[in-house]
């Protein structure tokens, strides 16, 4: 049998063990995400120390089974691996999240999006070291949870969920993936040790419309914001926030789309796949 504790990881038992429900075996990507930051104001990485304090206290109630530092490689388990943790929001009556699986291992990776650690700032998890992620992969592994991501490897801050495929397919699934949730979190993971790369297309595919609403924080937002400025339709008031989908996105593009001959409703500054396909965002 795999080991029910990771091995390396320190062990901090918050009780409240039960069962999953049997079927394909998961793992949850999650990232703290306990502070908000952007290019132009990054902020502190929150130390490990207090993450680990929060879920084994305060937060025991929506601990996960590791929290991973990957600047340091440290782990800390807080249920075994046979238990469900309940790091995922579980509608009564609806489809199982926490349960769904013959193990659904959650795993929160210390990040969040520019944060700051000495002089440098990580815009995504996957620009840090991820130390130790080629340990974690192995014992996730080891509980039969295959390589593979059935939504996706998660590449944005976009929610991607398909409840048929969630119920059905073993692998990694990023919490912005999972049915009955709201969060678009990690944005990002690291490759799978011993596969090849995915190939990153030049420009950002089409989000989809549901993506663009008010406050909305993404890279690709901002990256959509330097674009839109570059072909000389910036209608901004301000470059603050350039990374959040707000007034000044929406007459920006209404600007781009008129640029493009779109007259009328069809010049809403909200983003189409057509006129977005056009504007060429880098991928980010």
């Amino acid at each position: 049998m795999p080991d029910l504790w990771m091995p390396g990881a320190q062990r901090l038992d918050v009780g409240n063990h039960a069962p999953t429900d049997g079927g394909p075996a998961k793992a949850i990507a999650h990232i703290t995400w306990d502070r908000n930051a952007t290019a132009a104001k990054p902020v502190d990485l929150v130390s490990y120390t207090n993450l680990r304090s929060y879920f084994a206290g305060g937060g025991a109630g929506v601990a996960p089974h590791i929290l991973w530092d990957p600047f340091e490689g440290h782990f800390t388990q807080f249920v075994p691996a046979n238990s469900r943790s309940k790091s995922l929001a579980d509608a009564a009556g609806g489809t199982r999240t926490n349960r769904a699986g013959s193990v659904v291992l959650q795993i929160e990776a210390l990040f969040f999006p520019y944060c700051r650690v000495g002089t440098k700032v990580y815009p995504r998890l996957v620009d840090t070291p991820c130390k130790g992620w080629a340990e974690l992969q192995a014992w996730v592994h080891s509980w039969g949870v295959p390589n593979v991501w059935p939504m996706g490897h998660p590449a944005d801050f976009a929610s991607h969920r398909s409840e048929s495929v969630w119920e059905t397919k073993a692998g990694w699934y990023a919490h912005s993936q999972v049915p009955e949730n709201d969060h678009q979190d990690p944005g990002s993971w690291p490759n799978f040790v011993g596969a090849p790369a995915p190939s990153t297309p030049k420009y950002e595919p089409f989000p989809g419309a549901g993506f663009f609403r008010a406050g909305r924080r993404s890279p690709v937002i901002a990256a959509m914001h330097k674009r839109l400025v570059a072909e000389g339709c910036g209608r901004y008031q301000s470059d603050a926030n350039a990374d959040v989908w707000g007034s000044g996105d929406e007459r920006s593009y209404a600007a781009w789309q008129r640029k493009l001959g779109y007259v009328g409703s069809a010049a809403d500054g909200l983003p189409g796949p057509t006129s977005w396909s056009k504007l060429h965002v880098p991928n980010v």
